[in-house]
């Protein structure tokens, strides 16, 4: 993670965005020495909340709370991609 004050990232923003963006890197915007923000790719944030999703629906089956499911040919049907 790239650590960056917060007074010297205004004159290179742009820059920054775009290696948080496209590089996926991690910038940490710095406030007196301590973080105070990150710059982080959209597609990080996502991949996290995927895998926060997939590590949920793991606890719920191990502790048997999961709710009933909705069948293939049901969502099929629904979603209109039911075979004629």
């Amino acid at each position: 993670m790239t650590e960056i004050a917060i007074s010297a990232a205004r004159a290179q923003l742009g820059d920054l965005v775009r290696r948080a963006a496209h590089g996926r890197e991690t910038i940490a915007l710095t406030d007196h020495g301590h973080v105070a923000a990150l710059l982080v790719s959209p597609q990080v944030i996502e991949d996290l909340e995927d895998a926060l999703a997939v590590s949920d629906y793991h606890r719920r089956k191990a502790e048997g709370t999961l709710a009933p499911g909705i069948p293939m040919a049901e969502v099929r049907k629904r979603l209109g991609l039911e075979q004629k």
